[in-house]
């Protein structure tokens, strides 16, 4: 689908399902560290100095290198950007860790375990903090290679409509949806990471999306 394309209001009802579907709903409580996953949303880096000002993590690390769609957004990388950004937010400097190297989701957990293990940081619970339609993905990496570890989800807490307008791409936002959905469905297949249920009706819009031509984000599995 071009750029240039009208969203219908079909494909956006469809949209949000997946939306929702991502979203893991934890109830967040105190947990011994907290990770913010790179990505091209600086919300990611907001809602860590957010939950960090509230009392839920004695530590922050940020992990992420570049990608294609951050590159040019966060040219110093992922983590250093969000960082500066929490610091900003008022999160002490010496809160925060930093793994600027990883280049995938995989790569932020292990990447993440590794450093706190190198820094005698052993936690028993972690909060992922990372894009909301990242949640159940990162939920079933950290599961798959981590799995001695409680792990909870968080994100901004944002509708599905002021997500959109907050990230000013639409046809991104939508394309990584249903890009961030396969990889849910095709990781586990490929030891990436744990299997999670798909409802019926979330894999149904999510075929229907594709043959729409939200393909920009796919892997070829």
């Amino acid at each position: 689908m071009s750029d240039n394309q009208q969203i219908t209001d079909d494909q956006w009802r469809q949209a949000s399902l997946i939306w929702d579907y991502h979203q893991m709903h934890h109830e967040l409580r105190p947990v011994d560290v907290a990770i913010g996953l790179g990505s091209h949303d600086i919300g990611v880096a907001t809602r860590s100095a957010e939950l960090y000002r509230a009392g839920l993590f004695p530590t922050l690390l940020f992990t992420g290198g570049n990608s294609s769609t951050t590159a040019e957004v966060f040219p110093r990388g992922e983590a250093v950007h969000f960082r500066a950004h929490a610091i900003e937010l008022g999160v002490p400097a010496d809160a925060i860790l930093l793994e600027p190297n990883a280049a995938n989701t995989g790569e932020n957990i292990a990447f993440s375990r590794d450093l706190l293990a190198a820094g005698g940081i052993t936690p028993t619970t972690v909060l992922l903090v990372s894009k909301p339609y990242m949640e159940r993905r990162s939920f079933a990496t950290a599961r798959k290679l981590w799995p001695d570890v409680e792990i909870l989800c968080a994100s901004e807490r944002l509708e599905f409509d002021d997500y959109v307008k907050s990230i000013g791409d639409e046809m991104l936002v939508l394309n990584m949806l249903v890009g961030d959905l396969q990889r849910v469905i095709e990781y586990p297949k490929l030891g990436f990471a744990i299997e999670q249920e798909v409802p019926k009706d979330v894999r149904a819009v999510y075929e229907s999306l594709i043959r729409d031509g939200f393909t920009s984000r796919l892997i070829v599995c």
